[in-house]
């Protein structure tokens, strides 16, 4: 039995299996419409979300399953001190797969380390957002009809951006792929984003702070909101909102057949005068998520019938004698859980905590 925590967790050529499942799904509705009858999905979602967790519930009803579980933290044990670890082993008593939004950044690995069906990530705090980056790369191969030798801008908060992690990590296993970052200083790729995957792989990039400048050379523009909520000083989210604003004018520079992308919900980092230009793929982005979510879904399910019994964790260079400091780790809050860091660099010394990835 697998779970997907992270981007990585599905291999390239997994990757395109799913691609290739969700566009027979849009072909093909009826087909999938029982595939998943008397199946449950639990969508444990402990932070608000519109998109991921509507997506995640139509996808399962489309295939034939059905629904439960919960949309805030309050309407769960978890406001009565319930762990992650437990909530995970109670809800997979009642359900045969779970989706869980999560602040705490690790909870979902947690979540999948006590479970007995599979975990589905829908995104922990800043860290990672899988299926929002299915819904991506399905969007770009459907509006570019490639995943290959395309530059990517990722625009506005790449520090706290969950889904712009996850996207370099998908995009970078794919040929020919150059990213220009699009940044304030204060909200630049974290660097173990910037080290473990670009500079180690090879991949070309650039950091520029100019929106305009780097239009002319996308493919692909990833706009993204300048997240409130990740902020504990909101004077420097006032400061930092509106520092990038996509508009007509900014698209009359950028090349015909370029199109735009926002894991949603935007503010004002898009006019809604674009809207209208037919570059703009973010609405269609949000549909093709339904269909990659049912494609994943489907083939969780499936290899959990086949292999009912949990991954082992791997503990290949694991240390347990360092401490975590990222304050929104899940170990943070949950003292029992123990503290954990892989070995990531061997010549450097640097060690990573197993649930958000924070250097120790």
């Amino acid at each position: 039995m697998r779970s997907v925590i992270s981007i990585l967790d599905l291999s390239t050529e997994e990757l395109d299996k799913l691609i290739a499942t969700a566009k027979d799904i849009i072909a093909n509705p009826v087909k999938y419409q029982d595939k998943c009858a008397h199946k449950k999905l639990a969508t444990l979602f402990f932070e608000p979300s519109t998109r991921t967790r509507l997506s995640f519930e139509a996808a399962m009803l489309e295939l034939g399953g059905q629904v439960l579980g919960f949309s805030q933290a309050s309407s769960s044990s978890a406001s009565k001190g319930e762990s992650m670890a437990d909530t995970a082993k109670i809800v997979s008593c009642y359900a045969d797969i779970m989706a869980i939004r999560h602040p705490r950044e690790g909870a979902p690995f947690v979540a999948s380390r006590n479970a007995t069906v599979p975990v589905i990530n829908a995104g922990d705090g800043g860290h990672n957002h899988p299926t929002q980056t299915l819904a991506d790369l399905l969007t770009i191969s459907r509006e570019l009809g490639r995943l290959d030798n395309l530059t990517i801008g990722l625009c506005g908060d790449l520090k706290y951006g969950r889904t712009v992690h996850s996207l370099i990590e998908a995009m970078s296993r794919y040929p020919g792929i150059k990213f220009v970052l699009i940044a304030p200083e204060e909200l630049k790729l974290p660097s173990y984003i910037r080290y473990n995957v670009l500079e180690k792989l090879g991949i070309p990039y650039e950091e520029i702070s100019s929106l305009e400048e780097a239009m002319p050379q996308l493919d692909v523009l990833y706009m993204t909101r300048i997240q409130q909520e990740r902020f504990e000083d909101l004077s420097v989210y006032e400061r930092l909102k509106d520092s990038y604003v996509l508009n007509p004018e900014k698209m009359a520079l950028a090349k015909e057949k370029m199109c735009v992308l926002h894991p949603l919900p935007r503010v004002n980092e898009i006019s809604v005068k674009v809207d209208d230009d037919p570059r703009a793929a973010y609405f269609r982005q949000a549909l093709n998520g339904k269909y990659m979510r049912m494609a994943l879904i489907l083939m969780l399910l499936e290899e959990a019938q086949r292999n009912p019994q949990r991954e082992p964790l791997d503990e290949t260079d694991l240390v347990y004698d360092l401490h975590c400091n990222n304050p929104k780790c899940i170990s943070a809050v949950e003292q029992e859980l123990p503290q954990a860091f892989r070995l990531t660099d061997k010549e450097a010394g640097i060690h990573r905590c197993i649930y958000c990835e924070q250097k120790a």
